[in-house]
C-alpha cells in the first residue's frame, strides 16, 4: 500500500488530493495507449505523400527521437512526481516565470490541436463508412464533450477506458501486420516502393523532405510525455514510470514501423495520401478477407483513445499548474465527490472545441508535433541543469549523451529544416499569443489580489 503523501504545493489547500489509482501494468497499457491512435491510423497517408514509398523511414527516425527525449522524462518524474510535467520542470531548471508558463501553455495547446485532430479523423473516411448524414465539425464536438463527460467520471474510469480502447486499437494494427505478413508469404505487394524516396529533389530537398516528413510522422508518437502529468495519481512513480515510458516507446516504435513498411507494401503512397483513412485502404488492398467495416469501427475506437487521453492530460496540467500559481487558483478545483479536477476538464475541453474549426488532421497533427518539439528541446536542456539538484530519494538517470542528442534532434526538427506548411506556424504562433494575453491578464489579477 502507498504511504499517505505530504501536502505539498501540488495539492490544492483546502481540498481533496488526486487518487493514486494508477498501478504499474495499468501505466504501461496507459502509455501504449496514450501513444497509439489518431497519428498511425490517420497521418500515415499525410507522411506518404511527403516522403512516397520510404513511407518507414521518417518513423523509424521518429523512434529514435522519441527515446531520447523519454529518457529525461523518465529522468524528471522519478526526481520530482508531481503532476505538472514539463512546466514543472522548467520552472525548477530556469526559475523564469513567463517562460514557465509558455511552455506550460505549448504544452497544453499540443494535446488540444492533437485532441481536436483526434475528432477530425473520428468525424472522416473511417466514419464515412457507416454514415455521412451529419456535418463533420457536428460529430466533432458532439465527440468532444462525450470524452469531457468520461473525464469528469473519474481518473479510474477513465483509465480503464483507455485499457480496453488500448487492447481494440492494437487489435487493429494486428490486423494489418498479419495482412502484411500474408502479403509477403504469398509474394503480393510492391517491395520495390519501400526504398522510394519522393521528396522531389536530391541533396538540400532530399534532407528537408525527409524531415518534413519525420515532424509529421512524429505526431504519432507523442503521448509519452503526457503520462507525466498522471505522476500525483501514480503508485510509487519514481519506480514505476521508467518502465512503464520505455516499454511503452519501445512496443509502438516497433508496431509504427512495421505499420508503415505493410502499408507502402500494399498501397502506392498517391493512394495513403489521399485517403483521411489511410489503414482503411490497406485493409482493401489486403489478400485477407477482413470485413472493412470492422476496421473502421476499430480506427473509431482508436482516434477515440486518442482524444481522451489528450483531454485527460490537458486537464490535469491545468490542475497541476493552478496549483503553482501559474494559472488561477480556480482551474485547481477538484470535484469532491469525483476527485476529479472539473474546472480545468472544462476549461480545456471548450478549447478543443474552438480548435476544431482551425484546420484538418495534417495542419492540427503538425502543430502538434511542433509545439511539442519546441517543449522537448527546453526539457532536453532541462535535464542537464537540473543535475546539480540532488533529491533525497533514488531515480533514474539518463546517460548525458541522450538529453544533449535529444535536445539537437527536438531543435533540427521543429526548425527551418522541416519544410512544413506556413499555417501550422501561424497556428502556433496563434496560440504562443493567447498565452501571452492570459499571463498578462494573470498577473494583473495576482498583483491587485495583493494589494487588497
Amino acid at each position: 500500500m502507498t504511504a499517505p503523501q505530504p501536502r505539498n504545493a501540488s495539492t490544492p489547500p483546502g481540498g481533496p488530493a488526486l487518487k493514486r489509482a494508477i498501478g504499474p501494468k495499468l501505466l504501461i497499457l496507459f502509455v501504449i495507449g496514450d501513444i497509439l491512435g489518431t497519428g498511425i491510423y490517420a497521418t500515415t497517408g499525410k507522411v506518404a505523400g511527403k516522403v512516397g514509398g520510404a513511407l518507414w523511414l521518417p518513423f523509424l527516425i521518429g523512434f529514435v527521437v522519441a527515446v531520447l527525449t523519454a529518457a529525461s522524462y523518465v529522468e524528471l518524474v522519478g526526481k520530482y512526481p508531481k503532476a505538472a510535467g514539463a512546466a514543472l520542470y522548467t520552472q525548477k531548471a530556469f526559475k523564469v516565470p513567463f517562460l514557465t508558463f509558455v511552455v506550460a501553455f505549448m504544452v497544453m495547446c499540443s494535446g488540444l490541436a492533437s485532441a481536436s485532430a483526434a475528432a477530425r479523423a473520428f468525424s472522416g473516411d473511417y466514419l464515412g463508412e457507416f454514415t455521412d448524414a451529419l456535418p463533420p465539425t457536428l460529430v466533432a464536438i458532439l465527440f468532444l464533450l462525450a470524452l469531457a463527460a468520461v473525464n469528469l467520471r473519474g481518473v479510474a474510469e477513465s483509465v480503464k477506458a483507455n485499457v480496453v480502447l488500448t487492447l481494440v486499437e492494437l487489435s487493429g494494427l494486428l490486423v494489418i501486420l498479419s495482412i502484411g505478413a500474408y502479403a509477403v508469404l504469398t509474394d503480393g505487394g510492391e517491395p520495390s516502393r519501400l526504398t522510394d524516396l519522393e521528396t522531389g529533389g536530391t541533396g538540400y530537398a532530399l534532407i528537408t523532405g525527409v524531415l518534413d516528413a519525420t515532424a509529421l510522422g512524429f505526431f504519432a508518437f507523442v503521448g509519452f510525455e503526457d503520462s507525466v502529468n498522471m505522476a500525483e495519481e501514480t503508485q510509487d512513480p519514481a519506480r514505476t514510470f521508467p518502465r512503464a515510458i520505455f516499454i511503452g516507446v519501445a512496443v509502438t516504435g516497433t508496431i509504427y514501423v512495421l505499420v508503415a513498411l505493410v502499408s507502402s507494401l500494399l498501397v502506392d503512397s498517391r493512394t495513403l495520401e489521399g485517403s483521411s483513412g489511410p489503414l482503411l485502404e490497406v485493409v482493401k488492398a489486403g489478400g485477407l478477407d477482413f470485413p472493412p467495416k470492422l476496421f473502421a469501427l476499430i480506427a473509431l475506437f482508436a482516434v477515440t483513445n486518442s482524444a481522451l487521453i489528450n483531454i485527460m492530460m490537458a486537464s490535469r496540467l491545468c490542475y497541476g499548474m493552478a496549483n503553482e500559481r501559474i494559472l488561477p487558483p480556480a482551474m485547481g478545483r477538484v470535484l469532491a465527490t469525483r476527485r476529479t479536477p472539473w474546472v480545468g476538464i472544462v476549461f480545456v475541453t471548450v478549447l478543443a472545441i474552438g480548435l476544431v474549426s482551425t484546420g484538418e488532421i495534417e495542419g492540427l497533427g503538425d502543430t502538434t508535433s511542433f509545439l511539442l518539439l519546441c517543449v522537448f528541446a527546453v526539457v532536453n536542456i532541462a535535464v542537464l541543469v537540473l543535475r546539480k539538484d540532488r533529491v533525497e530519494h533514488q531515480h533514474f538517470r539518463a546517460p548525458t549523451a541522450l538529453p544533449v542528442l535529444g535536445a539537437v534532434t527536438s531543435l533540427i526538427l521543429a526548425g527551418p529544416l522541416a519544410d512544413r506548411a506556413a499555417d501550422v506556424y501561424i497556428r502556433a504562433g496563434i496560440l504562443v499569443l493567447i498565452g501571452i494575453g492570459l499571463w498578462v491578464v494573470n498577473r494583473a489579477v495576482m498583483r491587485a489580489r495583493e494589494r487588497t
